[in-house]
């Protein structure tokens, strides 16, 4: 009789604990992408409180899709990778984006969503619960293996989307990033979109560029004194 009392407290426990307490594994997998990029499943990673994506490997142009479920309920979770540029396609920026499942019923006031975002998902706004962890306080940076770290531009007060773009980046520029990402209603499959801006780098003309263009510019000269001594004649 003491045993079967013992499971009936267990199981009267087991009843009493609300859904959100129950830890649930966290499942971190790529969904696709766009343009030259390179993510190693393999070594995904989680704790309690951190996601680790190892090293993701972006050109100009390109795009990764990672999705993300299982998080705690409003716990606020670090996310780490090493990003890698390509010389043969630099880009300037990197861009971080929640994008939202339309199965919550939390999207009344998105508008007009991006070609980018699959089906079945949309941009995240203010009411879904689904945030880069603000007001956490985790850090948020990019620092370069070169030395120094990224500039970071946020939207994440408005309903368009949340999102974090870090500038800076160079030909084959590779950077430790990290930033948070937080749950509120907890275990909500949503993606993380890793983007990059495509933008050609300025870049230092030639000898030979240079010289073409000093002598151009020595031609405009001389015709336009030349027209100038016409009209005074």
């Amino acid at each position: 009789m003491r045993a079967f009392g013992v499971i009936l407290g267990l199981g009267c426990a087991a009843l009493l604990c609300p859904p959100g307490a129950r830890a649930e594994p966290i499942a971190l997998a790529l969904n696709g992408g766009t343009g030259g990029f390179s993510v190693n499943t393999s070594t995904f990673a989680s704790t309690a409180s951190s996601l680790d994506l190892g090293t993701i490997t972006l050109g100009g142009g390109s795009s990764t899709l990672i999705f993300i479920d299982g998080l705690a309920a409003r716990r606020d979770y670090t996310v780490t990778f090493q990003v890698e540029g390509t010389t043969r396609s630099p880009f300037t920026t990197l861009t971080a984006e929640i994008l939202d499942p339309l199965s919550d019923g939390f999207d009344s006031m998105d508008g007009a969503q991006p070609a980018y975002v699959p089906a079945s998902y949309s941009t995240s706004n203010n009411t879904d619960g689904l945030s880069f962890a603000w007001n956490s306080g985790l850090e948020r940076s990019a620092v370069f293996a070169s030395g120094g770290a990224a500039m970071l531009h946020v939207d994440e007060d408005t309903n368009a989307h949340d999102m974090l773009a870090f500038h800076g980046f160079g030909p084959g520029a590779g950077a430790d990033v990290s930033f948070g990402v937080r749950d509120n209603l907890g275990s909500r499959g949503f993606l993380l979109r890793l983007s990059t801006d495509g933008r050609a780098l300025a870049s230092t003309p030639e000898p030979a560029s240079l010289l073409l263009l000093g002598t151009g510019l020595v031609g405009l000269a001389r015709y336009g004194r030349r027209r100038r001594q016409q009209q005074m004649a």
